[in-house]
């Protein structure tokens, strides 16, 4: 680090730019990070006092820092049909129902407990607990109640009785999603993610011509690899998209999600102009 200067730096970020094939929003979002570190090594004498400044940060479109959508809604049913029928109540089947159809973070559905279903009721509740080892990202604010359909209440049903692994967690907790080993990773609800939206996984297909016996994405743990494959948090902005098209209000939407409207609107609305356009003429008929 002390022979870090602003030269390395700009080629470093030259480099992120040409070779590592992500847009200007990634690319943003990594120096920002670049230069966070930087300013802690700062304050170590590790680099040079305003080393952190030469970071220089790339132009954004204002359209390009909104996401695009990662899937449609009839991409998730036929996930949810290939699910129904052949891993029916698993536990990759559960989390994507949940996340699909509540929108939820990583970190929400791994701080769930056996407890924080309500079956009778039909909703979960989502509770910070970082004392006992579940953050959620907003902290209490975070903390909310969402109501699931019957249908999604029946698959979780029959997971828990069938196929949910009766552990605890390191904290005497009984989570909602576990393995073997306790309560389930982030990065492995992330891999069964990545699994589950490859197509060869749910159409026996690859749209992109690759040997399926012997594609570097076929195995669980390098999923990732498979260029349709998308990690939850796509699938949240997803269904975030899903909601607004369904006609669900905004400011419902961004409760059960847990966005200010403001925050929905700009990364999280995947609606195109012609979706806005066509919910509207629902309302504008008895003016």
């Amino acid at each position: 680090m002390s022979e870090m200067t602003g030269r390395r730096i700009y080629e470093y970020k030259v480099y992120r730019r040409d070779e590592g094939d992500v847009n200007s929003v990634t690319l943003s979002n990594q120096l920002s990070t670049f230069r966070v570190f930087l300013r802690f090594c700062e304050k170590l004498d590790f680099v040079e006092k305003g080393t952190a400044e030469s970071v220089m940060m790339p132009d954004i479109d204002p359209g390009e820092n909104a996401r695009d959508i990662a899937i449609d809604a009839e991409t998730a049913d036929e996930i949810l049909d290939y699910l129904m029928k052949f891993e029916y109540a698993t536990l990759r089947h559960a989390l994507f129902y949940v996340v699909w159809h509540t929108g939820m973070r990583t970190g929400s559905v791994h701080s769930l407990d056996l407890d924080d279903y309500h079956p009778d009721e039909q909703y979960l509740g989502v509770r910070h607990r970082p004392k006992q080892g579940t953050r959620l990202k907003n902290k209490k604010s975070g903390e909310r109640e969402v109501n699931l359909k019957a249908e999604v209440c029946e698959v979780l049903d029959d997971y828990i009785q069938m196929k949910r692994c009766r552990v605890e967690d390191d904290h005497g907790r009984e989570p909602l999603f576990t393995t073997k080993s306790g309560r389930i990773f982030k990065s492995q609800i992330q891999k069964h993610i990545y699994t589950l939206t490859r197509p060869c996984h749910y159409t026996s297909e690859c749209p992109h011509d690759r040997d399926m016996e012997e594609c570097e994405a076929s195995t669980f743990d390098h999923a990732s690899k498979c260029p349709s494959s998308v990690s939850p948090h796509p699938i949240r902005r997803s269904a975030i998209t899903a909601h607004l098209n369904a006609d669900v209000l905004k400011e419902i939407t961004a409760d059960r999600v847990n966005v200010s409207v403001d925050v929905l609107d700009k990364h999280y609305d995947a609606r195109s102009e012609t979706e806005k356009r066509e919910l509207r003429k629902g309302y504008l008929e008895n003016i």
